[in-house]
Order: C-alpha cells, then structure tokens, then sequence
C-alpha cells in the first residue's frame, strides 16, 4: 500500500519546471532517467524511441532560436544543465508488418508521451525539475541535432535541479470527467 501511496504523492506533486539552479545533474541520475524510458510501455513492445541528451551551452542556445515566440520555457532551456530531446521512429508504433493497424498515421506520439510521463516522475522523485516543451520549428530542431529523416523529434525537456517551487495549477474533480458504459 505504501508504494502505491508514494507513487500517487510523485504523480500529484510534480510540476513543470522553468527554472534552475546553476547544479549538474550527476550522471548516476541521467542514467536512472534513461532506464525510466526503457521500461516504458510501448506498442508491441516496438520501443520506438530515441533520446538526444543536449549538454553544451551553444546547442542549447540553437535550440532557443527555434522555439516559438513567447514560448514560456525559453529561460529554462538555456538555464537547464542538460536538455533532452526526445525522438520517435516513424512507422514502428502502431505498424504490423510495414501496415497500420489504428485509425491515427503513428502511435509514436503515444508511446512517446508513456516515456516522457516515466523521465518526469522519475525526474521527480530524484530532485530534479522538468519541463516538458513541444511549441518549437520541428524540422529546424531536427537538422540542428541531426536527426534522421526516419525519426520525428516531439519534445524537449530541460532537466536540472529546481530554482522555485510552483504551486498546483487546479484540477477538474474526476466526477466531471469519469462517464460509467456510456459517454
């Protein structure tokens, strides 16, 4: 029961961080991260993801120059020590055989948001701040980290120790959206 407790506790009390203090992140920490994304669940187990890890400064202020104007993370991408791009091989998630199996062109999207949730919380739980940024020139960001053509870059997220403590942002109670058998 205690697991369950404290797992809750990370899901209520993370927040989106844009500010950091001037810390490294200890390698032993990006490492927990990147086994978070491995254990994520994806589409038959396709594990289509990819993640470019952004230390220099010079990267990280290229990336600023292609995010979207008045994008309130563009502080937070200089400030963080360490950014993650995060990447998704197209056609894997969602595909059987080279032909799509849902509605929607790709599941990376899903099974990349399943590995972003998993840095976050572990993020989290370590000490660490992040903030999750998708408003930013896709295909720009994609030739400045040099990411194949058979791979599409989602997010960012500036990871690093936290310099304020944001409060909870209101949430709807779960009556107003949980619907029993019918809609």
């Amino acid at each position: 029961m205690m697991l369950e407790q404290e797992l809750l506790q990370a899901i209520k009390e993370r927040r989106s961080i844009r500010r950091f203090q001037d810390k490294a992140i200890e390698p032993e920490k990006l490492e927990q991260l990147f086994e978070a994304v491995r254990w994520a669940p994806s589409w038959g187990n396709s594990q289509c993801w990819e993640v470019v890890v952004i230390e220099a400064q010079a990267d990280k202020e290229g990336l600023v120059e292609l995010l979207s104007p008045k994008n309130p993370a563009t502080r937070a991408m200089t400030q963080a020590p360490v950014v993650l791009g995060i990447c998704g091989r197209k056609h894997k998630a969602g595909y059987y055989n080279g032909e799509r199996q849902t509605r929607f062109e790709d599941w990376l999207m899903f099974d990349l948001g399943l590995a972003t949730q998993n840095i976050c919380l572990t993020a989290h739980i370590l000490g660490l701040g992040a903030v999750i940024v998708g408003s930013f020139d896709h295909d720009r960001v994609a030739k400045l980290l040099e990411i194949p053509d058979t791979y599409d870059i989602v997010s960012l997220i500036p990871l690093g120790y936290p310099a304020h403590a944001p409060s909870p942002p209101p949430r709807r109670p779960a009556a107003e959206f949980v619907h029993y058998r019918r809609f």
